[in-house]
């Protein structure tokens, strides 16, 4: 017993290094532009749907995590977890699949040109990360994906523009997940259990976090960091994380 989720595991671990191996440089490019934009006072948006969504979120405010990322967390986009009922996984569906709803989205948001837009998206083909990716570039801004180019390379894209999203990204870091992500044959049973690609677009994200703060360090500069309330150090990491709030109010009030 425990045969395949340790196989899970040692494919899980197999999977990360392949991209700390290949991926080192186009992670490093990605933090030189968040890092640009945040030492310019300007914002890094993050976007995903459904489970891209989630490190989208991890980007910031999270132990660890770099203020001047900016989440951009839209509620039809990440509650098909109920599945039946409101905020159902069929609304999600539809939803995720109308172009023009990404434009809807940004319209609430003010954007500048020297802001960054980084979006996780495992299969980077559906409209409403497309519209995301699309208008960022029409905006002006850098743009960086976090993306599986065998699935996506696979698959025709499902936006006006004909385009996925490794194919307009100024920067593309590949997870490498391959079409179907799920990785566990288990006797007897039908399809494969086991998904990666959450795991590992939340790795990429905080090394992109980790290395952002870096060139921040190295610019001179003394980045905004979240820190850990959940210890004995409570009062001076609620008062750090309070300045790190007041600090990205700051920046959204220049708008």
């Amino acid at each position: 017993m425990g045969k395949n989720s340790k196989e899970y595991f040692n494919i899980l671990v197999e999977r990360l290094q392949n991209v700390a191996d290949s991926q080192i440089e186009a992670i490093d490019k990605a933090a030189e532009i968040c890092a640009e934009s945040i030492l310019n006072d300007k914002l890094v948006f993050t976007f995903g749907t459904g489970h891209g969504s989630f490190a989208a979120m991890e980007m910031f405010p999270r132990t660890g995590t770099v203020t001047g990322f900016r989440p951009i967390v839209e509620s039809s986009m990440i509650s098909f977890h109920r599945v039946l009922g409101d905020g159902g996984a069929r609304q999600y569906r539809f939803i995720h699949s109308q172009e023009g709803y990404g434009d809807a989205i940004l319209a609430s948001h003010q954007l500048d040109s020297k802001d960054t837009m980084l979006i996780f998206s495992h299969s980077g083909l559906n409209a409403v990360t497309l519209d995301i990716a699309v208008a960022a570039k029409r905006y002006g801004m850098k743009l960086i994906g976090v993306t599986s180019i065998p699935h996506s390379s696979s698959t025709p894209s499902r936006h006006s523009s004909n385009k996925r999203l490794f194919e307009i990204a100024d920067v593309v870091i590949d997870t490498a997940v391959p079409k179907g992500d799920a990785v566990i044959e288990i006797e007897n049973m039908k399809g494969k259990t086991g998904a990666t690609s959450t795991s590992i677009a939340i790795a990429i994200g905080h090394a992109i976090n980790v290395a952002t703060a870096e060139k921040i360090v190295a610019a001179g500069r003394d980045p905004f960091v979240m820190v850990s309330p959940n210890t004995t150090e409570k009062e001076s990491a609620t008062k750090q994380n309070d300045k790190n709030y007041a600090e990205l109010w700051r920046r959204l009030r220049m708008r």
